[in-house]
């Protein structure tokens, strides 16, 4: 399956990217949701299913205090609940930077 990226998603892989220390890749980082996340959470706007018990992406994304770094921290740490991933630095970064993208 093929999505497309929105102007606002390529619009903050560049901030994101243009933070030093902080270079991360949007599209990496949708591969990985679709990969480790999709069978939880919703993490595109065309996925139809996931479950009810934790947040979609987009919803994730527009919590006033979301910070794609502090949330790229937490994704090295992951609390009980989510499975072992063993997520690199950069995978991290890329997927906290997917899921800011959603951010409107």
């Amino acid at each position: 399956m093929q999505m497309r990226i929105s102007a606002a998603a390529f619009a903050a892989s560049l901030v994101l990217a243009a933070t030093p220390g902080y270079a991360a890749d949007v599209f990496h980082g949708r591969d990985l949701a679709q990969r480790w996340c999709a069978s939880c959470h919703l993490v595109a706007p065309d996925q139809k299913r996931a479950s009810a018990d934790v947040p979609p992406f987009a919803t994730i994304a527009q919590q006033p205090n979301f910070s794609a770094q502090s949330l790229a921290y937490f994704l090295l740490d992951p609390h009980p609940k989510m499975p072992e991933m063993a997520l690199s630095r950069n995978a991290a970064n890329d997927l906290a930077a997917y899921i800011a993208s959603l951010r409107k």
